[in-house]
């Protein structure tokens, strides 16, 4: 049996172990609440204090590290907000690096980067680089989206037979579609063929936007030679005469249906005319997967494969079964007559066409690994010219769609769906009636009050 001592020395040492783990516990648990943890959330609408999900997107396809220069004087609450601003890029992209740099302090580097004031930032990526004035989502997002391509890709648009002018500011120009492209990185210019008889060969897609006159013989063989060696094409038609262009439609084996899209329901979608067609029923093709919003088309016409085609075809847009393609001219009070040669519904609005480019040839010898995949030519068509107009880019979804199409053209799939929204709560639109109150408080209410408040003092203390 153990003895009195040895009983007491095993509580001892039972007492020095809990007193040893106890210790330990309380260091851990010291070390554990010297940890930082955080929590962010944001309200504001839109999550205008957080990155959008084209940004995050964006950020995911930047391989390389991007080194961000903020040229500033001394000035402490700039700077924590620049570096509060670029921490949400931060968040999904830590090799994202930004550096203060004091203008006064460093007078060569500013003049050779030929930084213009202080405030200036410069944004680098693979060697190049790019300056902004402001800090925005919407400015540093599009500045990354620029930078990730080192070549320059242009998207030219036909001129010289009434198309649309990507320079002109008519509510039936493109030059908003011109800007936007800008922003994303894309050069857009005009060419008129019977000025310049070649089709550059750094073009990444070419624009017809509906002609209003002939093409001459000569122009058309250059956009079907274009076509032939594996140029990607964008083909915007409007009912009536394809100017001249219908061996070009028997290249890409495609009809141009005649008639003016009708969709019968106008007034109660409140479209205001029933030649203006919606569409909310999208084909399984990388521009319009993640496309949400209905797209608005003015004065439209149909598109069709032909059968056996060697190309790839998937319809885009496509029409409801209520809808139908008006053979006689437009009017009030209009029914569908096929035997008049209306076609019913559902149709195609737009299509999208894809084949192995032409230059590609197969590997002549079988090797065990997979070969790569073969380059695509692509050529989309659409019935309707208008939605890319001035008048009716920001209008639903014609915006994502317009970009969406040109950057899938321009073989940039990685910048699909990469459009920043504006916040909603980033402008405080006050009526006239509200704004006249504002002032009229501000310059004799409040001094009023303030007035009478004071003399109300006054004349407490004098009867005291």
């Amino acid at each position: 049996m153990a003895t009195a001592a040895q009983t007491s020395r095993l509580q001892s040492r039972i007492q020095q172990i809990i007193s040893i783990l106890l210790i330990l516990g309380a260091a851990g648990l010291l070390a554990w609440l010297s940890t930082r943890y955080e929590y962010q959330a944001d309200w504001t609408a839109n999550r205008s204090n957080s990155l959008s999900e084209p940004s995050i997107k964006l950020l995911a396809t930047l391989k390389d590290p991007v080194q961000i220069t903020a040229y500033l004087y001394p000035d402490q609450t700039l700077r924590r907000d620049i570096s509060a601003y670029i921490e949400r890029y931060q968040r999904h992209k830590r090799d994202i690096t930004l550096k203060f740099v004091d203008p006064a302090k460093a007078p060569q580097e500013v003049r050779e980067l030929n930084i213009a004031a202080s405030g200036e930032v410069l944004v680098e990526y693979q060697g190049r680089r790019e300056k902004l004035g402001v800090i925005s989502e919407a400015a540093l997002t599009g500045a990354l989206q620029r930078l990730a391509f080192s070549g320059e890709s242009w998207v030219v648009f036909l001129a010289g037979h009434g198309e649309r002018s990507t320079d002109g500011e008519n509510p039936a120009d493109y030059s908003l579609l011109a800007q936007e492209l800008r922003s994303k990185g894309l050069k857009a210019q005009q060419l008129n063929l019977a000025r310049t008889p070649t089709i550059p060969d750094n073009t990444s897609v070419l624009v017809i936007a509906s002609p209003q006159t002939q093409l001459l013989a000569g122009e058309i063989k250059l956009i079907r030679d274009y076509v032939r060696k594996g140029g990607n094409l964008l083909w915007l038609a409007d009912p009536g005469s394809l100017s001249g262009l219908q061996p070009l439609a028997d290249d890409l084996q495609l009809d141009w249906q005649n008639g003016t899209l009708i969709y019968p329901d106008f007034q109660l979608l409140g479209t205001g005319h029933p030649a203006v067609a919606l569409v909310m029923d999208y084909g399984q093709s990388p521009v319009t997967k993640d496309l949400d919003n209905i797209t608005l088309y003015p004065i439209a016409r149909a598109v069709r494969p032909r059968e056996n085609s060697a190309w790839q075809a998937t319809a885009l847009l496509g029409t409801p079964e209520r809808s139908w393609l008006e053979a006689g001219p437009l009017q009030e009070n209009m029914r569908l007559d096929e035997a008049a040669g209306d076609i019913k519904g559902p149709l195609v609005l737009g299509l999208a066409l894809q084949r192995n480019h032409p230059s590609h040839k197969p590997a002549e010898t079988l090797t065990l690994d997979a070969p790569p995949p073969a380059p695509q030519q692509r050529v989309v068509a659409i019935g309707d010219s208008d939605f890319m107009s001035n008048a009716y880019l920001k209008e639903l979804g014609n915006h994502a769609l317009a970009i969406n199409t040109i950057q899938w053209l321009a073989n940039r799939d990685s910048q699909l769906s990469i459009d920043v929204p504006s916040a909603k709560d980033a402008v405080l639109h006050v009526p006239p009636w509200a704004y006249l109150l504002i002032s009229f408080g501000f310059i004799f209410v409040l001094p009023a009050v303030l007035l009478i408040i004071g003399a109300l003092r006054w004349w407490l203390r004098r009867r005291r």
